[in-house]
């Protein structure tokens, strides 16, 4: 056994299907040409990013570990052994960041329980860039993933994110399944203060990039389709 571990390097990918370097600095390149050992949520996404950033790379000579909703725990424990032979391992998303809104933070949680060096490295993050194009409170926010489907339940939360966001001076960041895009919209004039600030933003770093912020009574008179693109949603009650 080696007495130097592994590293695990957090690679972040593209958000839509633009030119892998266009969103991404030169030093991940480097980085998916040295490491074979990869932690995937998608084995044939992996490869075709993996392709895309490195043409000449060995794809036979890929060895790709599956973490998905059917991963074990034991499975999963399993994952960075090859760390502790001193070999390097990439941990990639299927979109963005890993380990943000994403199963790979157990991963990374497993990496500290074993002493194993985490590398973050730099790329988009779709929650961040929404928040930053906004116009909210960057100071103070919270990401609440997925809101509820049954409609009542959706209109019950939003009213408590709108009343948390009055009381705490804080923007609440959620997203939404694409083609529910709409519906949410309408859910957001139909139930929030006319003078609630309601940010969309879609297809980020993509040609098609849409953010506006505006009031959720502004928001009625939307003429943008927003059905089946990757969006953010953030509110924010002055």
């Amino acid at each position: 056994m080696s007495n130097t571990k592994g590293k695990l390097y957090l690679i972040p990918t593209r958000l839509g299907d633009n030119p892998p370097l266009e969103v991404l600095p030169i030093s991940i390149k480097k980085i998916v040409e040295d490491i074979d050992f990869y932690i995937v949520e998608n084995e044939k996404t992996a490869r075709r990013f993996i392709k895309r950033i490195s043409p000449g790379k060995s794809q036979p000579s890929l060895k790709l570990q599956v973490l998905n909703k059917y991963t074990t725990e034991a499975e999963r424990n399993t994952y960075l052994n090859p760390c502790l032979e001193g070999v390097s391992i990439g941990l990639l998303s299927e979109a963005g960041c890993p380990a943000i809104a994403d199963p790979g933070a157990d991963i990374v949680g497993l990496a500290h329980q074993m002493d194993i060096k985490v590398v973050p490295l730099v790329g988009p993050s779709s929650i961040l860039l929404a928040l930053m194009g906004s116009g909210m409170n960057g100071q103070s926010f919270t990401f609440n993933g997925y809101l509820p489907i049954d409609k009542s339940e959706r209109k019950a939360k939003l009213k408590t994110l709108e009343r948390l966001s009055s009381e705490h001076n804080q923007s609440q960041i959620f997203i939404e399944t694409p083609y529910r895009n709409m519906k949410m919209l309408e859910d957001l004039t139909s139930t929030l203060h006319p003078n609630t600030r309601v940010c969309v933003a879609c297809d980020l770093t993509l040609p098609t990039e849409f953010i506006k912020t505006k009031t959720a009574n502004d928001w009625k008179h939307n003429k943008e389709d927003l059905h089946k693109r990757p969006a953010i949603f953030i509110i924010q009650k002055d």
